[in-house]
């Protein structure tokens, strides 16, 4: 990318700026039309998303672009270089979800939801609930029913 390339001003919900390639920064569809209409002139406020999540999505973006430039090393080094960017703890995985979402960054949010379904896959629904901390809220009856109805999903 020439160096001369225009920048983008982001300024993430706890009050940090982050200034970006354009191209980077229309890796974002969101950004990508507010760029077109020429609603981006200065900084670009994001108050769903905090300093670090907006950090870990431009360097996705980053990543990603510079891949497409290069497209001879794309296939191999991004998947793996991809399988390192979801090796976190699962609050920022889910906090990327919803940057991702916010943003419209299809795949990066298609890499992360891959992630979180492959974490589900194969288990239990009570192994899926140790994983993710979720509250069983149905009564004895409740869950009874519901074993019965989906027998598949217990075996």
């Amino acid at each position: 990318m020439a160096s001369t390339s225009k920048k983008i001003m982001f300024k993430s919900s706890d009050g940090e700026t982050f200034e970006v390639e354009e191209a980077v920064a229309m890796e974002s569809q969101t950004i990508k039309h507010m760029i077109e209409e020429d609603c981006a002139n200065n900084e670009i406020p994001l108050p769903n998303v905090t300093s670090k999540i907006l950090s870990k999505v431009l360097e996705y973006c980053k990543k990603h672009v510079d891949a497409a430039d290069d497209k001879e090393k794309y296939p191999d080094e991004l998947k793996a270089w991809d399988a390192d960017f979801v090796k976190v703890d699962q609050n920022t995985l889910f906090d990327l979800i919803l940057a991702a979402n916010y943003l419209n960054i299809k795949s990066l949010l298609d890499l992360i939801c891959q992630t979180v379904a492959d974490m589900i896959k194969g288990k239990r629904p009570d192994d899926i609930r140790k994983t993710f901390n979720i509250k069983n809220d149905f009564t004895p009856e409740e869950e009874e029913e519901v074993r019965r109805e989906y027998q598949w999903a217990y075996e």
